[in-house]
């Protein structure tokens, strides 16, 4: 997915990636462990296992 994300940085501006090691916290292994990779935007999840661009696009146009 970062692959993804950074070839679509190429072609549109994309806020800041952070990418964060679901594994490393409790929390977010109970979460999201079986998920992962998954993007959040704003704290609410765009897409799961892979990129949804299409969707990601939508949600960057309403910011």
């Amino acid at each position: 997915m970062l692959a993804e994300l950074q070839a679509l940085g190429q072609v549109m501006p994309l806020p800041p990636i952070e990418v964060v090691d679901v594994d490393a916290d409790p929390i977010l292994k109970r979460r999201h462990g079986l998920d992962v990779p998954v993007l959040l935007f704003d704290g609410s999840v765009v897409c799961r296992h892979r990129l949804d661009a299409g969707e990601l696009k939508r949600l960057l146009r309403k910011v």
